[in-house]
């Protein structure tokens, strides 16, 4: 069964192939894709190759305004599983979330993270949720302060395959004490 979860705002649900127009509208726009480290989506088949493949994951959800008809605004998610460039020990997840941009600066984001947050730490039971921002994202970096990450280090040089550039990366982490501590 499919996991859906809500706010007071927003539906968090996975994403389908139908949601892939919605997603196409708003992930081709320059300022989303590349200010995280992905390439503006090309067409509405790109779109629904990337829900059939990098959406189509546990604890990826679509990010869906309550009383919108159900499309799609933007796209949050927990990774669960680490890489060799990107490693997880047990209990640990990476998160990560764009918005689209006509709803920038209205509180989607950190809703949404506030929500995953709960998810990973309540529901998943994870001790420790990393969250990251390239130089310069400072919309990112202000979602990150506004749900109570803290700094821990700095990737000077992080290599971006898809982009084909370096960039460098903070990394803010939240545990589950600091979690607990806060009454989220």
């Amino acid at each position: 069964m499919e996991t859906v979860l809500e706010t007071k705002r927003l539906i968090l649900r996975g994403w389908q192939d139908s949601d892939a127009a919605s997603l196409f509208k708003y992930a081709r726009d320059e300022r989303i894709g590349p200010a995280a480290g992905w390439l503006p989506h090309e067409s509405v088949g790109y779109s629904r190759a990337v829900i059939r493949t990098i959406f189509n994951k546990k604890e990826v959800y679509a990010i869906c305004l309550k009383g919108g008809g159900n499309e799609p605004i933007g796209s949050i998610g927990l990774t669960l599983k680490g890489t060799k460039e990107r490693p997880l020990e047990k209990g640990e997840a990476e998160l990560g979330y764009w918005v689209g941009v006509p709803y920038w600066g209205k509180g989607i984001a950190p809703e949404a993270v506030m929500e995953l947050l709960r998810r990973g730490f309540e529901d998943l039971s994870l001790n420790r949720i990393y969250c990251c921002y390239f130089e310069g994202n400072e919309k990112s970096k202000r979602v990150q302060e506004k749900c109570g990450f803290k700094f821990l280090t700095i990737n000077e040089k992080t290599y971006i395959s898809m982009l084909k550039e370096t960039r460098k990366e903070y990394v803010n982490v939240m545990s589950a004490y600091d979690w607990s501590q806060h009454g989220y």
